[in-house]
């Protein structure tokens, strides 16, 4: 029942986060005060119809060109956003001519901006059902694999703690700040950005557990005031990056690779280094948990805290331990996480977290092995589901899988019943 209440919770804190349903083009965004429109004409003939959607800043809108073939959509800030044209709404025989119909625009002194497309004769080129359904399989492992990362860190927090922490997300977030400073700003080069930002996250995650969780602890505050601490805590940090870093987007090195082609499959060489260092680092988690001696404790605290600690185990420098763990990978899945979407934002993680604890109820609260199941599952789902749903729907369908195991298996795939209740 605790788990299907953390969900429902969350699905009511971000749900105007991920869409804004479509509508006719005079219509859409009108409360906003910067605006993104652009005419659709072919042989200066007006194309009625055409799907256009804006994507960008956690903010998502679609309309339809209307007789004269204008479009408009308002949007809440400026900022960089995608522009798409969908061309299987385009009349037969009318193509985007430079092949792309997906267009990046970023405002300028004003607060309008005109994007146009390229319309020329030609034949489509299709994709086949299968092609699609294997390049959607490995972008939802590499979604699923970053998505591992910061569940497997929340999963471990739980264990040891008890505690569901909603300020998880601007763990993630901070990860792809600090990286975006130190490349961006400072000049130091990516991997070397990368490094650092993994191990401030770690001391973040360090300096919370020292100052705010241990001391609670000790004074034996219970589960359900945690939590709302731990949302307390997300929302100030949340709103303390939006202050420094402001609500715009920016792009970390290297991101807009060009893909490479395998076969069907299209992945950037961001998403096959992303994909690499996801695998190798979760190999090494499995490795600390089960063959170092820090690990096996740590795994004995998460089943019982009480019998740990009467056999001797320190239990505060284990969860002091599994707080750093936790926060630098959640670090690391930020960067990773700003590479996929892409782009850095005051918000990113927040937009994360409900996938994050989908992962980790589905596969089973307080194992690092149920949260990377979940994760790759949820992973999957998410960017296959594209394929017979509306894409504003794919985390939706995402939360349907949840419930449907919780009802069949409520301590998820890999939990046990006793962690219930």
């Amino acid at each position: 029942m605790l788990a299907i209440l953390f969900v429902t919770l969350l699905a009511a804190l971000t749900m105007a986060t991920f869409s804004v349903s479509s509508a006719h083009a005079d219509e859409v965004g009108t409360e906003f005060d910067f605006t993104i429109s652009g005419n659709v004409q072919f042989d200066s003939e007006a194309l009625a119809d055409v799907a256009i959607a804006v994507n960008g800043n956690g903010y998502e809108a679609d309309t339809v060109t209307d007789a004269e073939g204008r479009w408009a959509i308002g949007v809440p800030e400026k900022g960089t956003y995608e522009v798409t044209l969908d061309e299987d709404t385009l009349p037969e025989g009318v193509v985007v001519t430079e092949g792309d119909n997906v267009i990046k625009t970023e405002f300028g002194l004003t607060d309008r901006r005109s994007v146009n497309f390229f319309l020329g004769e030609g034949t489509r080129d299709t994709v086949g059902f299968f092609d699609q359904f294997v390049n959607r399989f490995f972008n939802g492992l590499n979604f699923g694999l970053l998505l591992a990362l910061a569940a497997i860190g929340v999963s471990l927090i739980f264990g040891t703690t008890g505690l569901s922490n909603f300020a998880h997300a601007e763990l993630i977030t901070f990860g792809a700040l600090m990286t975006l400073v130190f490349s961006v700003n400072l000049g130091l080069p990516i991997w070397l950005a990368i490094l650092i930002a993994i191990a401030l996250s770690g001391a973040l995650g360090y300096s919370l557990d020292a100052v705010l969780w241990k001391p609670l602890r000790r004074k034996g505050v219970a589960v359900i005031p945690l939590m709302i601490v731990s949302i307390g805590l997300s929302l100030a940090l949340r709103y303390l990056y939006q202050y420094f870093f402001g609500g715009s987007t920016s792009q970390l090195p290297g991101a807009g690779m060009a893909d490479l082609k395998f076969g069907p499959i299209s992945l950037s060489p961001i998403d096959l280094a992303s994909m690499g260092i996801s695998i190798v680092v979760l190999l090494a988690v499995a490795y600390f948990l089960l063959r170092t001696r820090i690990g096996k404790a740590t795994r004995a605290v998460s089943d019982n805290p009480s019998l740990a600690s009467a056999s001797g185990i320190d239990v505060d420098n284990v969860i002091r331990i599994v707080w750093v763990v936790g926060a630098a990978l959640a670090g690391l899945s930020g960067v990773l996480w700003a590479y996929f979407r892409p782009g850095v934002s005051w918000d990113m993680g927040f937009q994360m977290l409900l996938l994050v604890f989908a992962a980790v109820t589905l596969g089973g609260l307080g194992t690092a092995f149920g949260a990377l199941v979940g994760s790759l599952i949820v992973g999957l789902f998410v960017e296959l589901s594209t394929l017979w749903l509306p894409s504003d729907m794919k985390i939706v369908g995402a939360l349907v899988i949840l419930i449907l195991v919780l009802l069949f298996r409520p301590q998820g795939i890999l939990g046990r019943k006793e962690r219930i209740g």
